[in-house]
């Protein structure tokens, strides 16, 4: 695995560019990075060898595919394999998160409506307790995420010395 801190500037500007569109051209990439298009060839190919760079998919609308509401449901505290082999039951689950805290699971469905909804939430309310919320709108998706810099973290509070 690639250590963060083998990660330079083109790497960090080629990610960035293939989160906005990974169906980019290799010649594309290489004239918005300023590099050759066999240099960003290779790098590329080594983000992939080194799983950096996982996959590619499309990023479809969910309502022109039918689906009303989406909804995020959290789910407490149930038998890890059993909740793990609902999600895998469910196919309106989007995505899957088990978390830390008050419940175990944090859940992303697509559904048609209400009726739809009511139908999955109940699926998991059988396991153990639920609690949903249907999202609204979502002014922040997929934003690209670049290598982790310690020196990019800056405190959002000073220590108070008293003087």
């Amino acid at each position: 695995m690639t250590e963060v801190s083998e990660f330079d500037t083109y790497d960090a500007r080629i990610l960035a560019e293939l989160q906005r569109d990974a169906r980019i051209t290799m010649a594309e990439l290489g004239r918005r990075v300023h590099l050759s298009q066999p240099a960003v060839t290779e790098r590329v190919r080594k983000l992939e060898i080194n799983g950096v760079i996982k996959g590619y998919r499309a990023d479809v609308d969910y309502q022109r595919l039918g689906y009303g509401i989406r909804a995020i449901v959290r789910v407490g505290r149930a038998e890890y394999a059993r909740v793990v082999k609902l999600i895998e039951q469910t196919p309106e689950v989007i995505n899957a998160f088990n978390v830390t805290g008050d419940d175990s699971w944090v859940l992303e469905i697509a559904v048609i409506d209400v009726a739809h909804l009511d139908a999955v939430v109940t699926k998991f309310c059988i396991l153990t307790e639920t609690a949903t919320c249907i999202v609204l709108n979502a002014p922040r998706e997929g934003a690209a995420v670049l290598p982790a810099r310690r020196e990019n973290i800056k405190p959002t509070i000073r220590k108070v010395t008293g003087k």
